[in-house]
């Protein structure tokens, strides 16, 4: 008898399944073999013992040491996700959530979206059949809001909780109540050893501490002989001289925010020239909240042969991000941090020193792979007498209104007397009532409106957004503000390159309303719906960002269906007739009311009630108009100067007729 698997013309095939089943089982003994040699493992079998036992686990992991990624397995692969429960773990930024659950998912073997997935604003990478989800502690919030016992996870893990965002404060508080109520839950906290006895003492005496050592190289620690007059400039300085003077290896260098990232991308392909001495070329990459995914991605792609890294990047890769090849660390000792001052009602991003505890995280980002050295561009008595030990938990220096809405919808009715681990102040208390009040959210009493105060609350926006969105429909121009809400909610959409800024500007300058900003986005999606759906092409020709652009229609979709879920009639499209400017000006208005200034004789604008003085954002329409009033999106303080991001021309007696009771107090100071 004869077989056609012996025939050489049947070979081939044969011989090809079976290369690729012997390539698979090699990947996979490579990913378990890595996963052995990680620090956490030989942990393994005493912390599935302690969360079997204990409540609350506070796991002081240091860098490399694999908490991120494995403990989750190690639950999963123990059998705590069966009976369809899950495991949840929170990171603090989006980028984080989206890498640790494309590591993990790699590491079991699935596609990102089955057994492990990943859900941040607007994006939701999970079926049915997840059973380890990532997600930012914002959208683990959100899920109490439907689910306040989160009946559906076995396991809570907050990772990176020393960062104190404001969410994962408000998450320990509740997470306390859940688990008196949930014998079965069990909570682990993720933190720096600087944190980690407040942590066990705000859970109590069952709460147990266990400590992981991380797979750390030694690293240099290196500072200025004498103080930098820019830290910018001295960045692009020591980059270029760590490529000079160094070994092989990847270059990180943290900075505060896009413009000074952008402007170090631009120097490093300026000034480094390929093949320059027979050296590789500099590859520098951007990474900050605001880019694309795919682009936040590539951090993570190794170096093109004859190539070195280098990303230049805000505090978002000082922990939970695990790029391979770094180094050389550059610390500007900066951070960009949200404040909120409740006697102007200004929210800002202030540059302030870094921490001593981020100093040490972004320091340990060069010893993973190999001994490193970490350049910091402050002198040694500035670390070791002026920086802060950690930074200000967010929920004492930010706007409380968004925050307090989730909570008050979640039953949680007195705030001020909340079991927190920092308490926020009472003005900022105070303050969030009562922007929240004025957007009609709540009643005289605190209390949730029936109707527009709940509808809010489900929408994940901003309190101000979420009252323009609402209000739309009584304006008539839903649609229209369902559009603007989309663009605001994604990044910027303008591309600006070095080499053809004037050409972008002239393109740009075709989208422009004079009225401003948020018009202005409008016109671009529409263009965009009509044009360029199909093709980056048009995109690409008017400077624009496709993948931008795409998600915005993605968010618009998003939106919509929260809408129709709360009985909102949403029209199916829009027409750019059918609405005037105007109607939709008016509308922004009814929820950015708050946000009001007026333009003063040298071009600069007065904030409503408040002697504060602050401009037009270069970026912005209103940049080279006039306008006596308008209203704006954000503040941003850039140097010496305070910048409105988000701007519309309007009238002052639109702000009386939006909000008489708010304006009433104010009407002389106008």
């Amino acid at each position: 008898m004869s077989y056609g698997i012996n025939n050489d013309d049947d070979a081939g095939p044969y011989t090809g399944l079976r290369t690729a089943s012997v390539s698979a089982q090699f990947k996979l003994a490579s990913i378990r073999r890595q996963r052995e040699l990680l620090p956490i493992f030989r942990h393994r079998q005493t912390l599935l013992y302690i969360i079997e036992t204990s409540p609350v686990l506070i796991l002081i992991g240091h860098t490399g040491s694999g908490k991120s990624t494995q403990l989750t397995q190690y639950l999963y692969e123990e059998g705590w996700t069966s009976e369809s429960k899950a495991i949840a773990c929170t990171q603090p930024r989006r980028v984080a959530a989206t890498s640790v659950a494309t590591r993990v998912a790699e590491e079991i073997g699935c596609q990102v979206g089955q057994v492990v997935g990943y859900s941040i604003r607007f994006e939701d990478m999970t079926s049915e059949n997840t059973r380890i989800k990532y997600m930012t502690d914002g959208m683990l919030l959100r899920e109490l809001l439907v689910d306040p016992l989160l009946s559906r996870y076995c396991v809570v893990m907050i990772d990176e909780a020393h960062e104190r965002s404001i969410y994962t404060d408000i998450l320990l508080c509740i997470l306390k109540k859940v688990i008196r109520k949930r014998k079965d839950l069990r909570l682990i906290i993720s933190s720096a050893t600087l944190q980690a006895e407040e942590f066990a003492n705000f859970f109590g005496p069952d709460t147990r501490i266990a400590s992981i050592e991380g797979k750390m190289y030694p690293v240099d620690i290196l500072y200025l002989a004498e103080p930098t007059e820019d830290y910018v400039e001295k960045t692009i300085q020591t980059i270029i001289d760590i490529h000079n003077e160094e070994p092989e290896g990847d270059i990180l260098a943290f900075l505060t925010g896009r413009k000074e990232i952008n402007t170090v991308v631009e120097a490093i392909l300026d000034r480094s020239a390929p093949d320059r001495n027979n050296q590789a070329r500099l590859l520098p990459l951007p990474l900050h909240a605001f880019l694309p995914q795919d682009q936040q991605n590539r951090i993570f792609d190794p170096a093109p042969e004859g190539a070195r890294k280098v990303i230049i990047s805000t505090n978002i890769a000082e922990a939970s991000v695990t790029i391979d090849g770094i180094v050389y660390v550059i610390d500007c000792g900066y951070v960009k941090l949200r404040a909120y001052d409740p006697a102007s009602k200004m929210e800002s991003l202030i540059v302030s020193p870094v921490s001593k505890a981020a100093a040490i995280q972004r320091a340990g980002r060069a010893g993973r792979t190999k001994p490193g050295k970490c350049f910091r561009l402050y002198e040694s008595q500035v670390a070791e007498t002026i920086l802060p030990d950690i930074s200000v938990p967010e929920i004492q220096r930010t706007n409380l209104a968004g925050p307090i809405l989730q909570l008050k919808s979640l039953g949680i009715e007195n705030i001020a007397k909340l079991d927190m681990i920092t308490p926020p102040p009472v003005e900022l208390v105070a303050n969030g009532l009562e922007l929240l009040y004025s957007l009609g959210a709540l009643d005289e009493y605190g209390k949730l409106t029936a109707g527009l105060g709940e509808r809010m609350a489900e929408l994940p926006l901003d309190p101000m957004l979420s009252k323009v969105l609402l209000t739309s429909s009584s304006f008539g121009c839903m649609g229209e503000v369902l559009t603007v809400a989309a663009m605001m909610s994604v990044e910027n959409v303008f591309y600006l390159p070095e080499d053809n800024h004037t050409a972008a500007e002239m393109e740009h300058l075709k989208f422009t309303v004079d009225e401003g900003d948020h018009l202005t986005l409008y016109n671009v999606y529409q263009a965009f719906s009509i044009r360029g759906k199909r093709s980056s092409k048009w995109a690409h020709d008017k400077y624009l960002n496709y993948k931008a652009l795409s998600r915005a229609g993605s968010v618009r979709n998003q939106l919509a269906r929260y809408l129709d879920k709360l009985g909102a009639k949403v029209p199916s499209s829009t027409s750019l007739s059918t609405v005037d400017a105007e109607t939709i000006r008016k509308c922004l208005v009814s929820g950015y009311f708050a946000n009001a200034a007026k333009m003063q004789p040298d071009g600069s604008f007065k904030l409503v009630g408040s002697e504060k003085i602050v401009w037009a954002h270069p970026s912005s329409v209103m940049f080279s108009r006039s306008a006596e009033w308008v209203i704006y999106s954000e503040l941003m303080e850039l140097g010496e100067k305070t910048y409105m991001i988000g701007i519309t021309k309007i009238e002052r007696d639109w702000l009386l007729e939006s909000a008489p009771d708010y304006y009433q107090v104010r009407r002389g100071r106008a």
